[in-house]
């Protein structure tokens, strides 16, 4: 969800206003991903990389993350929107980690929608964290190395619970994953928007399904005559 920043600094206004306006984005695309019936959406909302930012920015995000947290969830609780969350928790003060387990609580039996907030998540370190817990296990005998299968290092990864990503979208004009969701990633549609985030709306999220349900899914796999696989 890029193009924040850049938005605020094109209005002449500071960076958290765009932080604030990509919020509300945040509403229009769980709106629209409700109506399309879409079942599961993944938001990175806060990477790894993003606590290198100044302290300022920081304090800005997980500030804004806190106030979405305690005085929002109650309206995706009611659009029956189950949330969950993965990354790196722990960097989080202890407030905010409580803010996150009362969220995930709430509507932990919500089933229209599962909304997954990725904060302080990086692919690379997830996948790191996984090759750790596989490696242990093998340690202690629970798997033999040459039985191992792609489907065991990715029970280990914290998406495991949750399918692969069918599409990705990138806003802002960005061409590049920036660690996020790599090994899930593997067969997913890749859509790139030059629109800034809070800039995004319904018509945007309806005009990427339409793109979505043209493109011919192959799976590494030829395509039969008949367009059979």
């Amino acid at each position: 969800m890029d193009g924040n920043g850049r938005w605020a600094r094109a209005r002449g206004k500071p960076v958290m206003a765009g932080h604030r306006a990509g919020a509300e984005a945040v509403r229009r695309c769980v709106k629209a991903a409700i109506a399309a019936g879409v079942r599961y959406l993944t938001l990175y909302a806060f990477s790894s990389e993003n606590w290198n930012r100044t302290a300022e920015e920081v304090s800005d995000l997980t500030s804004l993350l806190r106030f979405y947290l305690r005085h929002k969830v109650a309206e995706l609780h009611e659009q029956n929107v189950r949330l969950d969350f993965i990354g790196d928790l722990s960097r989080f003060d202890a407030g905010l980690r409580a803010e996150i387990e009362r969220a995930r609580l709430l509507t932990a039996r919500n089933t229209r929608l599962t909304m997954i907030l990725a904060l302080s998540y990086g692919a690379r370190s997830d996948m790191l964290g996984a090759a750790k817990r596989l490696a242990a296990a093998v340690l202690r005998g629970e798997i033999e190395p040459e039985a191992m299968r792609e489907e065991d290092f990715g029970a280990f990864l914290q998406t495991s619970s949750f399918p692969d990503p069918d599409l990705i979208v990138r806003t802002s004009g960005e061409r590049r994953l920036s660690n996020f969701l790599l090994w899930e990633s593997a067969y997913a549609e890749l859509a790139f928007l030059d629109v800034m985030w809070p800039d995004f709306d319904e018509s945007h999220f309806d005009a990427l399904m339409a793109d979505f349900a043209r493109r011919e899914r192959r799976f590494g796999k030829r395509l039969a005559p008949d367009g059979a696989l």
